[in-house]
């Protein structure tokens, strides 16, 4: 079943210009994205916005981690490797699961959604995106991006639940910042805490 999703889904790749030029952007470019909307609630945000960068800088890296540590005891071969498949861009033939773009697009994008719904369904759905272009362009398995949005949904829970404990970090970086370029009238270890990160 998992192959034959993959292959119904990666034989619509070479058919369709646009289609493809649109995978290949969101396959190569979605991380970036990413980090473009995270730098921009960093910079124009207020100080709730600027925590949940922090929070999601720190589930994303949580995700890949955890995802380094599966791929050392667990080894699938890629699509490509054991299959005829319609490959729109090269790739090393290492392990296919769990998809590191998938945990890093749903990491990222869950943890904007857990602390601001709106904006959060937006980068949801173009992890979702993110996912289907890793299958459409014939480098990762339909599971393997399953696996891996359960990995970041699993970790961006535990940040999210964790995150009276973490705020130090978030605390730390925010006076940081401050410090170097905003010279704040007071620190942020001096303000109480918001509603919203008790």
């Amino acid at each position: 079943m998992n192959v034959e999703i993959f292959q119904a889904i990666n034989q619509l790749a070479g058919t369709h210009p646009i289609l493809d030029a649109t995978m290949v952007f969101i396959t190569e470019k979605a991380l970036y994205i990413f980090a473009f909307t995270l730098l921009f609630m960093w910079l124009f945000g207020n100080e709730k916005y600027k925590y949940t960068v922090v929070y999601a800088a720190l589930t994303g890296a949580l995700g890949l981690i955890i995802n380094f540590l599966i791929s050392q005891i667990y080894f699938e071969p890629r699509p490509f490797v054991t299959h005829h498949v319609n490959m729109l861009i090269p790739h090393i033939a290492d392990a296919s699961f769990p998809s590191d773009h998938t945990t890093g697009a749903f990491s990222l994008a869950l943890a904007i959604f857990l602390w601001h719904r709106k904006i959060g369904f937006i980068t949801v759905l173009f992890a979702a995106l993110t996912g289907f272009s890793r299958i459409y362009v014939g480098h990762h398995y339909p599971f393997d991006v399953l696996g891996s949005s359960l990995v970041a949904l699993s970790v961006s829970l535990i940040v999210f639940k964790a995150s009276s404990f973490l705020k130090p970090i978030p605390n730390a970086i925010m006076y940081i910042y401050n410090k170097l370029l905003r010279e704040p009238k007071n620190s942020p270890f001096e303000q109480k805490d918001s509603g919203s990160y008790k």
